[in-house]
This record gives C-alpha cells, structure tokens and sequence, in this order.
C-alpha cells in the first residue's frame, strides 16, 4: 500500500511548493507599490540558496514581471534595484535558469538599466550582468550587439570599487575573439584598467589582471602597447614581476604569469629577458609541484609549454629548473591511494578532473622534446614514459588522446628515439589504431607523427607498410583539410624514398593518376611541394623510372608543363625540373623527353633564367639527357638524384640538343659566377668532348 500512496504524496508536495512559488509571483502583480517592493523582496529572501524555488518562480513566469517593473520609469529606484538583486540571484542558479533569463531578454534590459544616474542600481544591475556573463551557456556576442554599450562600461569604471571590479570581470569573460581584443582595445581598455591592477581591492586587481591576461593573448597589437604602459610611474611588465611573488596569492601569481607569456609570445618581450627567463618561467615551474591544487597545475603547466614552444634556449632551462621532467610525473599517479586529501567534495572532484593533469603533462612534454636530443632521451627514460604514451592514446577524452600524440609526434623527431623506444613499444600500432578514427585536430597529428615513423630508418617502417597503411594515407590525401592532405602526401613520399618497386606501384595503382594530378594543381603550396617529393621518389632507379613513364608519362609531362608555365614559386619550379631531371635519368624515359621539343625549350629558357637554383636543375636535366654512355664517372647532386652510366643514342641527342643551340647556352654557363653551375656545365660540355 505504500507504493500507492508514494505518488499522491509527491503529488500533494508538489503542488503545496508550487502554491507558495504562485503566492510570490502573484504579488508581482498588485496594485499597490508598495506591496509590490515588500513581495520582491519577500521573493529575494526566499529564493537564496534555494535552487528548486528558483526554477518554479522562472516556470511560473516571475522574470518576464521582474524585468517589467526593472524597466518601468515609474517604479521607484528601490523597487527596480530588488529587482535586478532578485535576477542576480535567479541567475545564480542552474544553467537552465540563466538560459530562460537570456530568452527573456535580461541582457538588454540591464545594459539599459546602467544608463541610470543612481549607483546603487548601477551596481545591481552589473552584478545580474556579470552573473548571467560568466555563465557558459551565455551568448558573449550579446555585449558588442549594440556599439554604444562597451564605451558606456568604460565610462563606469571610474564610479566604484564594485563598477570596477563587475565590469572587468564581464570583460575578461566576453573576450573570447581578435574582434572582440580589438573593440575593447580601441575604445580604451588598457588605459581604463592599468590604474586599476594597483587598487586598494584585491578582487578589482585580480579582475584586471585576468582582463590584461585575455587582451594580450596571441596579439601583438595589444602586446606592443602593454609593454610601454606605466602604472603610478612604474613599467606594467614590472607590476606582473611583483605579482608573481611568492607572497602574492597562487592566482595572482598565475594570471601575471600568463600576462608575460602572452606578451613574450606575441613578440613584446623577448626570450631571453629576465622577467622571463628569471621570474615567469620559474614560476610557472613552480606551479607545477604536488602542493597545489589540481587546476593550479593544469595551468601551470599549459601555461609553461606555452611560452617556451618555440624557443630551444627556455626548453633547455626549464628541463635543468626544479627536476621538472620528474615532477611532471607525478601527473599521472593523481590522486594516489594516499592522498593528502581529506576535503572529500576536493577528492571526488579531482578524481573527476585527474584526466586534465595527463593532458597538461603531455602537453608540456611535447614542448620540452620539440628540439633538443638531450631533453627527448630524459623524458622517454622517465619512469614508464612511453607505457604512459600508448596509453594515452587510446584514453576516453580526446583532449588527452591529442595531447599524448604531440607529445609522441615530439620525440619522433629524434632518430635515436625513433631507433629504439619506438620500436621497443611498438608505438605504431596504437597510431595506426588512432588513424583509423578520429577527429580532423588529432588526425593532423598522428598523420604527422606517422609520416616520421616512416622515415627511411624508423625499425617501424616496415610493420606499418604490412599494415596496409597506403590506403588509409591516400584517403587523407581527399581531404578538405589542407593539413590532412599534405600529411597524407608527405607520408607516401617518405614511404617511397629508396622503396623496393612492389611499393611503388601500390602507391600510384591506390592513389590513381587522377588524384595525383589533382594533388599537382592543388591551391595548397605545401601539398604541392610534398607531391613533387612524392613524384621525385617514384621516379628514382632506372627500371621504376621507365616503367612509370611508359605507363604514365604522358599525364606526367602534362602536369610539370603546367607548373613550370604557371605563376609559382622557385622551390616549386625547382623540384620540377628535378624530375624532369630524374625523367632524363632513365633509359626509355629519356627519349619520351628528346621527342618533347616543348619541354626541351622549358628546360632550355630555364637554363638562361635569373635565379641559379633553376638554371643549375635545368642544366642536370642537360646533362643527363647527353650523358655519353661510353664514361662511368656518376653524376650525383644534392638536389637530384644519383645518375650513372646511360644506354646508347647520346650522340643523336647531343647532336639534336645542338642543333637547338644547349652548348651555347652550357659554354656561357661555364663563365657563371656560381661555382656549382659552373662546374655542372663544365661536365656537360666535356660530354661533347669525349
């Protein structure tokens, strides 16, 4: 029987809450004003801390009434200001109290209400404001709707320690685009909120800080202005320094950490200054130790991979600074079985959280090994390091996945680790696995990963071509995604280089002449630079070299008389009279080029052209097509490929390529001022002599 009555009984409680819920609302509507006042803050009072009143008011539909009375010019200030508390408070509910907030318009109705001379309401309404801005679920573009707004919020900075601290605090969660940096910037935002990182209110001056933080990061029209700022005559730069002392509040010390790496990064401070190199970077360091909570190491550590990415010197420092590469470690034991943590809601969040420190170590990892051999070797003989890696790659949270994969991609630049941790963990295989799904952001950097394990002496080269890897890598080179396609395409060059001709032939039979013609008049310079690679490889070794043009040479002289007729780059050009030069290296192939007289006039006008890189390919495909059979002495040049002794016909080439007037041009390019195109024309012309 008391299963029966369980439902009536909910039923009965129910609707008793939602009575009293209706009371408060409707006394919204009385006649009398000042009832009206009394049933708001009736309603204030009821509402505190009680999400469950909150959402049956907004149900029943308290807000649209709230935001009328706030909005009429014949309410009493008091009333209006109950109002605005009230909204603040309904605000601070669940997010789907702010999302029927912001359906009700609220957004527009505060901003008006800050046209209001009476501050009291002012600061109200820039309370709800803030609430209802630093909410996720907010739109921020609602605050640069209307022009006139962000300038007003300027002009209210100066009326209070609360205008000052709301309104930066508004402003550091609406940044969120360039467009946005630039709006706050050009109606004066770094000389409204500079006085205010040395106000009496610590919450005014983290709230400015973190404004500087989002302002300056990856701009360097904000960066280059900052770092010229004075503040009560001291440089700004200087104002962060002393807020990163150790003394200083652990957000406070982070945030003006960030300030200067945003600013180092986007060029405003160099590297080597010591505000960086002595004050942030240390910082950030320490930011990294098991004594702080677990989002202080995250930011720590993002924040330090950050700043020194690029710069080798600062990965140097940092590797040697506080036994880092071993604190970053500890990331992935957190939380332990005997953790200090007593604060059970602390534990169960970070049990919830701990996935975020894999990241941030992976993270920082990656930018620690991007450059030096030294630093790599110390991270892969950390306790279990690669064991961590493969792991991570096939972690639930994509964020992790990808960080694990950049920081793989990091130490594949090494051949050493190339040459042994990656073999020992057979780290291609979870790669592979990886590849076969997954977002286009962590595509990008597995194929890119991938393409250095199949370098010539990468041990797992071999284990990945049995895997049947060039379908997957031909399928990227169909993608929309630039990245992608050149990925795809630089892994097959690399697969290609010095590959025995079974491969070869699977290459071009799985990528189809089509799409490699489409790869060669791809809009993407890079992807057209990897195709030509890939092109130059194919065409290596005599055999491959006939039989690929006898099959394809048609489409092949097509596609290179486009690019050397087209507006392009000289590397572009270049790597296509290579091939053309490795054309000329073959034996049947050569003569499908002499019956060219078209392309023998390009390589000709090439060979009179103002850049020597040009002109010094042009004269290798010379020189090989009246190589003279009878001398062994090999042709051999860093740019193409290893020739060798030819088969017969030169002197009927030699005779037709003088007739077209090449040992003119070869006997002035023996007087070249360059000594490498000097010399190549030297031993061209000594083919007309022998």
């Amino acid at each position: 029987m008391a299963c029966l009555l369980e439902a009536p009984l909910r039923i009965s409680v129910l609707s008793e809450v939602t009575a009293t819920s209706r009371h408060y609302v409707d006394r919204l509507f009385d006649p009398d004003p000042q009832k009206v006042l009394q049933g708001v803050i009736d309603m204030k009072n009821a509402v505190i801390g009680n999400n469950k009143q909150k959402a049956n008011l907004i149900v029943l539909g308290a807000v649209p009434r709230l935001l009328y009375l706030l909005q009429q010019s014949s309410s009493s200030l008091e009333l209006r200001t109950e109002c605005a508390v009230v909204l603040g408070s309904l605000a601070m509910g669940t997010e789907n109290n702010i999302k029927s907030l912001v359906d009700c318009h609220i957004i527009p109705a505060l901003l008006q209400g800050l046209l209001c001379p009476d501050l009291i309401f002012i600061e109200a309404c820039l309370r709800c404001l803030r609430t209802v801005f630093i909410s996720p679920v907010t739109p921020v573009q609602l605050l640069y709707t209307d022009p006139t707004v962000i300038p007003h919020l300027m002009s209210l900075l100066s009326r209070s320690q609360r205008t000052q601290e709301y309104i930066t605090q508004i402003f550091s969660h609406c940044c969120k685009t360039p467009e946005h940096q630039t709006v706050l910037f050009n109606h004066g935002a770094i000389q409204n909120i500079a006085p205010l990182l040395i106000s009496p209110s610590y919450k005014v001056r983290m709230q400015a800080l973190k404004c500087f933080s989002v302002l300056a990061y990856e701009n360097t029209q904000v960066s280059m202005t900052l770092v010229n700022v004075l503040v009560d005559g001291e440089l700004l730069s200087q104002v962060f320094v002393r807020m990163m002392q150790r003394d200083q509040p652990i957000e406070m010390q982070l945030t003006a950490a960030k300030c200067l790496t945003y600013m180092c990064r986007a060029g405003a401070i160099r590297t080597d200054d010591s505000c960086v190199v002595l004050k942030t970077l240390p910082c950030l360091v320490r930011m990294c130790s098991k004594e702080h909570l677990l989002e202080e190491r995250v930011e720590g550590a993002e924040t330090l991979a950050y700043l020194m990415e690029p710069d080798v010197e600062l990965q140097r420092i940092a590797s040697t600074t506080d036994h880092l590469v071993a604190m970053l470690a500890d990331y992935f034991k957190y939380p332990s079985s005997v953790s200090a943590i007593t604060d059970i809601k602390r534990l169960d969040h970070d049990l919830k959280h701990a996935h975020e420190l894999r990241q941030a170590a992976f993270k920082l990892y990656a930018s620690l090994g991007s450059n030096d051999e030294d630093i790599r070797k110390k991270i892969t003989e950390t306790e279990n390091m690669m064991d961590r890696i493969v792991s991570g790659l096939s972690e639930s949270s994509i964020k992790v996945r990808l960080a694990a994969v950049r920081c793989l991609h990091s130490l594949s630049r090494s051949v050493q680790q190339l040459r042994t941790s990656f073999h020992d963990h057979a780290v291609w295989k979870p790669l592979m696995k990886l590849l076969q799904n997954a977002p286009d952001e962590v595509l990008v950097m597995a194929s890119s990963t991938l393409c250095n394990l199949l370098l010539e002496f990468s041990p797992s080269k071999e284990p990945i071509l049995e895997s049947g890897v060039i379908e997957l890598l031909c399928t990227l080179t169909q993608s929309d995604s630039p990245a992608l396609r050149v990925n795809g395409i630089w892994a097959l060059m690399n697969m290609a280089f010095q590959a025995d001709q079974k491969v070869k032939v699977e290459i071009v039979r799985c990528l189809g002449t089509e799409q490699l013609f489409r790869l060669l008049s791809d809009p993407d310079s890079n992807v057209l630079m990897k195709t030509l690679g890939l092109l130059r490889n194919l065409l290596s070794t005599r055999p491959h070299i006939d039989q690929i043009m006898s099959s394809h040479g048609k489409q092949i002289l097509q596609a290179v008389t486009l690019i050397l007729e087209a507006e392009h780059s000289v590397e572009v050009k270049e790597q296509t009279l290579c091939i053309l030069a490795n054309i000329a290296d073959g034996n049947t192939a050569k003569e499908i080029l002499m019956t060219n007289d078209d392309m023998l006039q390009k390589i000709k006008y090439y060979m009179g052209h103002s850049n020597v890189k040009l002109q010094l390919a042009a004269t290798f495909c010379i020189s090989n097509l009246i190589w003279n059979e009878e001398d062994v002495q090999a042709v051999v040049s860093s740019d193409c490929s290893p020739k060798g002794q030819h088969s017969s016909g030169s002197q009927e080439r030699q005779d037709k390529l003088r007739e077209m007037g090449f040992v003119d041009i070869l006997h002035k390019l023996t007087q070249a001022s360059d000594p490498n195109l000097c010399d190549r024309a030297k031993t061209a012309m000594q083919q007309y002599l022998a």
